[in-house]
């Protein structure tokens, strides 16, 4: 089945696996600012060459970076400016999060917050996220057997 179109949605989740590495991310943000020289990258990012080559390679076949050439140096820049975007989408989200669970908690540790059958799914799961917001607890002991009649426990 070669040659057949791959649905958005995969294309899409393709695009995000290859942006699923630190180095790649980091990457982008510097380019961001506009093209760079190969050389200034390690110590920006505290990476050895070898490993920012890989990276790179990741980046250039997946064709959101481009590479020149000028003499000796190989100057890298981000192919589009909807890749800057996606990297300042993906900052005001995580931006947002924080606060949000935040207040989610807070809200959720109230006394009296009971979770009304009416309410939106979020809020009826509420309790679960906020035990999972809270950490580990400890284990609890649950009585598995029930005592008959005269004996003792």
């Amino acid at each position: 089945m070669s040659g057949a179109q791959v649905p958005p949605y995969e294309a899409k989740a393709e695009i995000f696996r290859m942006l699923g590495h630190p180095v790649r991310i980091r990457v982008l943000e510097l380019l961001q600012d506009g093209p760079m020289p190969v050389r200034s990258l390690p110590a920006a990012i505290g990476i050895e060459p070898s490993s920012l080559s890989q990276q790179l390679a990741v980046l250039r076949r997946a064709g959101i970076v481009t590479a020149a050439r000028g003499g000796s140096t190989v100057v890298y820049e981000l192919a589009c400016g909807d890749v800057a975007e996606l990297l300042r989408a993906a900052r005001r989200v995580l931006a947002e999060l924080p606060a949000g669970q935040e207040a989610l908690l807070v809200q959720l540790r109230q006394p009296g917050a009971g979770v009304r059958a009416d309410a939106p799914v979020g809020e009826r799961t509420g309790r679960t996220a906020a035990r999972c917001l809270a950490g580990p607890q400890p284990p609890t002991l649950r009585k598995t057997s029930t005592l008959r009649e005269g004996e003792q426990p």
